[in-house]
This record gives structure tokens, C-alpha cells and sequence, in this order.
């Protein structure tokens, strides 16, 4: 009998040519509450938002982690994890107005196995903390209609096989949206150049949920997805900002 430990290895193996750090796993905490989510639009107000104050600061942000947050991003993707080692987030897109910043729907979501780090290195399953651009997309579907570079690729977006507790990992890479961590902006998200070497991972997405958590992505439902990918504009400068709770409050 194959045990955990062997599993978990075995799939990091076998998924180390894709994307998400080398692939994705394992299912969502079924006992926790699920984000609340509604049908707005991404970057937009939500029914019944005019009555709310929209926030001049991003909440949830601290000052640390605000004065990352280029001057330029008008976009900005909050991804909030639930704890340091929590496989469970919440992905909201805000966008800069006149006001402050207008928050669109939260999505549910999940991130890496074991949580997230300050210092990601490779295979160890857990989500890069930090402030990144959203500069380029693919996947093996066509374009939904984004205004990002897209890099259509049949066989280079391949997800084989199935996460940690037997899910299927299939259409996993339908669509995906490149993180700028340890890459080179502007090409495509299957570019394997490495400033921080190979041992720091990369291969950092948002893309396609498959129902458990990433090996180091961000993953979402397809629907929110085609969503995010038809609301970033690059003209806007887009970025995420994501970490756990504590983290992003820094």
C-alpha cells in the first residue's frame, strides 16, 4: 500500500513540467464556511454598493504590505488566505476610483497545500506571500476574451492526473493567469526563465479550481475566472496581493 508521504511525492513528480509550481492537490476543509459570493461583475459595484463608503485604502492591507502596491495599479486582485497553513482563500478584485477603491464580488478559492511563505522554494507547498503583477494568460481553451497576452497551447497546458485525495485535476489549465513570481513578464506563462534560479519555484498561476488545494497557485471556479480574465486590463497596471490574514495586515 502506497502511503501518504509516497503519494504526495509520487504526484509532485509527475506534475513537475506544469504550471502552480509543479502541480495542484488535495480537497477543501468541507467544515468551514464558504466566502459569501454574488453575480456583480469584477471591479464593480455589487447591488445595493452606491449606499456603502467605498474605502480609500485596500482593507485587510498593512502599511508594509500597502507600499508594495504600485502608485500606477489601478487593478489590484486581493487574494486572502484563512491561516499561515490554510489551503482556503478568498479572492476579490478592487479597482481605483476617483472615491477609493471599488471592491467587486469575493470569490472562494483555494492556495497551496500547507498554507503560504515568505520565502517560497520549490516542491514545498505553499503559496509565494508578496506583491506581483498580473502580466500575461493562456491556457488550453481560447481566449475568453481578455485583454492580457494570451498563449493558447492544446499540449503545453497539460494537468494530468489527480490531486491528493483522487480529484481530477483535468481542465485545470483551461485558463490561467500568470503571477509574476520568478518569471519573466510579458511571455508566455509556460517560460520557464527563472530570475531567482530554480530553487526559488515558479510556474505561479491563477487558474481553473479543481476542488482541493494548489501545489502553489491561486485556483478559482472556471465562471470567476473567465471573469477575472475578461476584467484585467493591462492598461490599469493589474497585481495581486496575496498572503494569509496576518500576513497581508503587516
Amino acid at each position: 500500500m502506497i502511503t501518504h508521504r509516497a503519494r504526495v511525492a509520487l504526484l509532485a513528480a509527475s506534475l513537475l513540467l506544469t504550471g502552480c509550481g509543479g502541480g495542484a492537490a488535495a480537497s477543501p476543509d468541507h467544515n468551514a464556511p464558504a466566502p459569501a459570493t454574488t453575480s456583480a461583475a469584477p471591479g464593480t459595484p455589487a447591488p445595493g454598493a452606491a449606499a456603502r463608503t467605498v474605502p480609500r485604502q485596500l482593507p485587510g492591507l498593512g502599511p508594509k504590505t500597502r507600499s508594495a502596491v504600485p502608485a500606477a495599479a489601478r487593478q489590484v486582485v486581493v487574494v486572502t488566505g484563512r491561516g499561515p497553513d490554510s489551503p482556503l482563500s478568498e479572492v476579490v478584485l478592487h479597482r481605483r476610483t476617483g472615491t477609493g477603491w471599488q471592491p467587486g464580488p469575493a470569490w472562494p478559492a483555494h492556495n497551496a497545500l500547507r498554507g503560504w511563505t515568505d520565502h517560497h522554494r520549490a516542491g514545498d507547498l505553499r503559496t509565494p506571500i508578496g506583491v506581483y503583477g498580473l502580466s500575461d494568460a493562456g491556457g488550453r481553451l481560447p481566449d475568453p476574451g481578455t485583454r492580457l497576452p494570451y498563449d493558447r497551447s492544446t499540449g503545453g497546458f497539460r494537468s494530468p492526473g489527480t490531486g491528493f485525495e483522487g480529484e481530477s485535476l483535468a481542465g485545470s489549465f483551461d485558463h490561467v493567469i500568470a503571477i509574476d513570481y520568478n518569471r519573466e513578464p510579458g511571455t508566455s506563462p509556460l517560460d520557464w526563465t527563472r530570475p531567482l534560479g530554480a530553487g526559488r519555484g515558479g510556474g505561479i498561476w491563477i487558474h481553473v479550481d479543481h476542488g482541493g488545494p494548489t501545489h502553489g497557485c491561486v485556483s478559482i471556479a472556471e465562471r470567476h475566472m473567465k471573469d477575472l480574465l475578461r476584467a484585467l486590463d493591462p492598461a490599469l497596471h493589474p497585481v495581486v496581493v496575496m498572503g494569509d490574514h496576518a500576513s497581508l495586515a503587516r
